[in-house]
């Protein structure tokens, strides 16, 4: 709230509290712009040198469960310094780097390269769609946040899960869950900015990154699952 503060200490009323909601989510939506750069740079380098599919599925998941959680607890404690926008780049690439393993395998099909440019179009439709949702809907969607969040931690217990289990059917449904799940945490958090709730752009950030990393990589999976069937 200190933000929020020093702008109605500055401008009054409640047209500061418009200002200062504007500046987050511009801030946020250029950071989010500017972290795809490195999330992209790390899943090339991820395919060129197949870091990620070198790894058994196990050692994988730890690295990815060790590596996210330091980083989101880096990110959270650096969110108000000038550490904070480098650190979250650097989250960035290291999720690129993890997500390498399935783009790498998206590739090696026929129509792989169309079907990632296809999940990009997804994602950004998604985006695009949650964003003019969120400036529309005048209701408070606070109360939906911990709905959302059980319904990520249960994903999150099966997915793993279903790293030993291998179950095509159980990974489709999973995917088609994580869409629409994380598509609403996208409304969720765009929508806490707009009405003042978050103040800190790099948490924002954060949260938006996350939620069109889940929808992308989901998306990604049901169309190569999808592409594998049809070779």
């Amino acid at each position: 709230m200190n933000n929020l503060q020093a702008v109605s200490t500055s401008y009054g009323g409640a047209g500061a509290s418009a200002v200062a909601r504007n500046r987050v989510l511009r801030n946020t939506y250029w950071l989010l712009a500017l972290s795809m750069v490195p999330t992209v740079l790390g899943a090339w380098i991820g395919v060129a040198t197949g870091m990620a599919a070198a790894m058994s599925p196990g050692v994988g998941l730890v690295v990815f469960l060790v590596g996210a959680f330091g980083f989101m607890f880096a990110i959270e404690r650096t969110k108000n310094s000038s550490a904070g926008v480098p650190v979250l780049l650097a989250f960035a690439f290291f999720m690129g780097l993890m997500l390498s393993r399935l783009v790498g395998a998206v590739l090696g099909l026929a129509n792989g390269a169309s079907l990632i440019m296809l999940a990009l179009a997804g994602t950004g439709a998604v985006f695009l769609g949650m964003a003019s949702l969120s400036t529309v809907i005048k209701r408070d969607l606070s109360a939906m946040g911990k709905w959302l969040f059980v319904g990520a931690v249960m994903l999150m217990v099966a997915g793993i899960a279903n790293i030993f289990l291998q179950s095509s059917a159980l990974m489709i449904a999973l995917s088609v869950m994580a869409i629409g799940i994380f598509s609403a945490f996208i409304l969720h958090d765009l929508k806490r900015v707009r009405d003042g709730l978050e103040t800190n752009y790099i948490t924002a950030t954060l949260g938006v990154y996350l939620s069109l990393y889940n929808v992308f990589q989901s998306l990604l999976m049901l169309l190569g699952i999808g592409g594998s069937r049809e070779e």
